[in-house]
């Protein structure tokens, strides 16, 4: 242990707001010898502790390396506001709360990034560990700095900080990175050629190694990589889910999620256009069941936690769902286990699930994520759920004694107009009379109003942000009519929104903004207590680039994107196919049951056919069923040139 650090943690840590973020030494946390292994690993969230103890990959990267005799990974949050300023007045480093070194001694450093809005964090927590924020700056003495995560699918806004990226999942990569940079400082060769072998590494993207021009008006004419390195850079799968994580580190204070966690499926095949989850994570792999249930015998051993979530993208959609639910809530009926099945799918939600949910005696409550509440409105979004079948989920709901029914929709959809948002309202007033009926004024109707952001690898990328002015004038109306007694809505701000919009389909030329909106005060930028739109609107004015062109502007469908460097698996010509499909309002089926040649099965085709059946819902190359077309109406648009290729694979 670093005992200076430590020292300084004796003195000062009652002068912080929540102190036992900052210690370490939780039930669980892997300490080794220090000195003891040949590659030191530290795991960054750029978040608060309270947030980043609730990462499920962070979790999974840190079981795997711990695993390894001559590794060792260590956690690394940022410091909220007061803890950074101390440590910047006394000079303390940030460091791993597992041993107490400061960040700088470490190896790699591997930063987690499932969203746009801690970009600024991860300066601040280079920053504070003394490493220069731009990887031209930081010779072969630093330590390597990678990032991963869903923000990852769109690496350019941050290519100036980071040495490499790694796309996709990152179970099997990691260790092929923790290998390429071992062989690398063993040689005592230069960076450069570390950053040369890293690009041998599949799903690995060097940023430096790729030269980007544009055109005139802004747009990209070109992205080119240099010699040996991959266009574009195709993502990473593990082809059967890893074995589960059991043994988690039990925080200190309550967390956001202080539950266990069990991943039963990965990916999801119903194809939301709006989702980038939906795109990235494909294709769909389930845990055998027996596998998922003594993960929540070894997790209540280790752990002592009272409430198991089954983690899924669609988690009503796991094959094995009601024999799950069933055997836990038979299992630890005596314990009170809650049992957690996030985000429910209304059209494959059953009443018998419910009952045996309802039988684990403890009632977390229910969450359904309609996301449009008109027909034609859940066509644009390939989300068809009839409003009747809501209703009558929201009857079996409140039948049974549940008072509370949680409702997440989005506004500033594409096609959305005011009747679809009147929409919202005259359904969340049908759900409340359905409560009142069984429950009377208990009825909790709880609805969540997100703003839609167009995200990179979706058919939606080329839209154009709703404008402030539309949003305001949607969330007035909510206000307006779900007020009383029962309602309580929840929505973000249009300046939230159109920060991760920028963040999220923004260029590299975005990185100037970045460091000098970090320069001039921004943290945290996902809590609106600290989020400052008007000094980010001032350093993109100081470094010449204009928000509105980001925000505003319909991309044209030929138009080089800055995520084309990488390749999420699913072809750009089916995302484009599905973009029309939208503005017809024409429904593509779930594709568990037959294929539309997104191009996953082509990319990963060797994995699949080495993979059994039970593990990959996609069907293998040659089975399941002919693509049917959707009736009534026009058969969708699917790409010729994908489906050729894949029957060509």
């Amino acid at each position: 242990m670093n005992r200076k650090i430590a020292d300084w943690l004796d003195e000062n840590l009652l002068r912080v707001e929540k102190p036992a973020r900052y210690i370490g030494r939780e039930l669980n946390a892997v300490v080794k010898d220090w000195d003891s292994v040949r590659t030191r690993v530290a795991l960054v969230f750029p978040e608060v502790y309270d947030l980043g103890m609730s990462n499920f990959g962070m979790a999974i990267l840190y079981d795997i390396l711990n695993k390894q005799p001559d590794v060792l990974a260590e956690r690394v949050y940022t410091p909220w506001p007061d803890m950074e300023a101390l440590m910047r007045k006394d000079r303390v480093p940030v460091y791993g709360l597992e041993t107490y070194h400061p960040l700088g001694e470490f190896d790699i450093i591997g930063f987690s990034l499932p969203y746009e809005q801690v970009y600024t964090n991860m300066l601040t927590t280079l920053d504070l560990g003394g490493i220069p924020l731009r990887s031209s700056e930081r010779d072969e003495s630093y330590p390597l700095v990678i990032a991963g995560g869903s923000a990852c699918y769109n690496p350019e806004p941050i290519h100036a900080f980071v040495d490499a990226c790694f796309i996709g999942e990152g179970e099997e990569g990691i260790l092929d990175i923790v290998r390429v940079y071992r062989e690398w400082k063993e040689s005592g060769a230069p960076k450069a050629a570390l950053l040369s072998a890293l690009v041998g590494v599949p799903g690995v993207y060097v940023p430096s190694l790729y030269d980007v021009r544009y055109n005139p008006d802004g747009t990209i004419s070109a992205i080119e990589p240099q010699e040996g390195a991959p266009m574009p850079v195709v993502k990473r799968i593990v082809p059967i889910l890893p074995p589960p994580v059991t043994d988690f580190v039990v925080p200190w204070l309550d967390v956001v999620h202080n539950r266990g966690v069990v991943e039963i499926s990965r990916g999801c095949t119903r194809g939301c256009r709006f989702c980038q989850a939906g795109v990235v994570f494909r294709p769909v792999r389930e845990r055998p069941l027996q596998e998922v249930l003594d993960a929540v015998d070894e997790i209540l051993r280790k752990t002592g936690y009272e409430e198991i979530a089954f983690l899924s993208l669609s988690p009503s959609d796991y094959r094995y769902v009601g024999e799950l639910v069933k055997a836990v809530a038979e299992k630890y009926r005596d314990r009170h286990i809650s049992i957690s099945l996030p985000s429910l799918r209304i059209e494959s939600f059953s009443v018998e699930l419910m009952e045996m949910l309802e039988s684990t005696g403890r009632r977390t409550g229910f969450t359904f994520a309609p996301e449009a509440a008109t027909d034609r409105l859940r066509n644009v979004i390939n989300k068809p759920i009839p409003t009747e079948e809501l209703l009558a989920v929201a009857e079996e709901v409140f039948s049974r004694g549940w008072t509370t029914l949680k409702l997440y929709f989005m506004i500033g959809l594409p096609g959305q107009t005011m009747e679809d948002v009147e929409g919202i309202v005259d359904l969340a007033h049908r759900v409340r009379e359905i409560g009142r009926k069984y429950v009377g004024r208990r009825t909790q109707v709880r609805l969540t109003v997100s703003t839609f952001v167009p995200k990179p690898q979706t058919p939606f990328q080329w839209v154009p942000l709703a404008r402030p002015e539309e949003i305001r004038e949607q969330v007035d109306l909510l206000r307006r009519k779900l007020r009383g007694g029962g309602f309580h809505l929840n929505w973000n701000r249009p300046e939230e929104t159109a920060f991760e919009a920028l963040l999220s389909r923004g260029d590299r030329r975005l990185s100037d903004a970045l460091q000098l909106a970090w320069e001039r005060g921004a943290r945290f930028d996902g809590w609106a207590e600290h989020f400052d739109w008007e000094l980010w609107l001032g350093a993109l004015r100081d470094v010449g680039l204009d928000p509105e062109w980001y925000l505003y502007r319909e991309r044209g469908l030929d138009e080089v994107l800055p995520w084309d460097v990488v390749n999420a698996g699913v072809d750009k010509s089916f995302l484009k196919a599905e973009y029309l499909n939208s503005k017809e309002g024409l429904l593509l089926p779930d594709c568990r049951e037959h294929c539309y040649s997104c191009g996953i099965i082509r990319h990963f085709h060797r994995l699949r056919r080495n993979t059994p059946d039970e593990a990959w819902r996609c069907p293998p190359i040659g089975k399941g069923k002919k693509r049917q077309p959707v009736s009534p109406g026009p058969v969708p648009v699917v790409p010729e040139s994908a489906e050729k290729a894949e029957e060509k694979a």
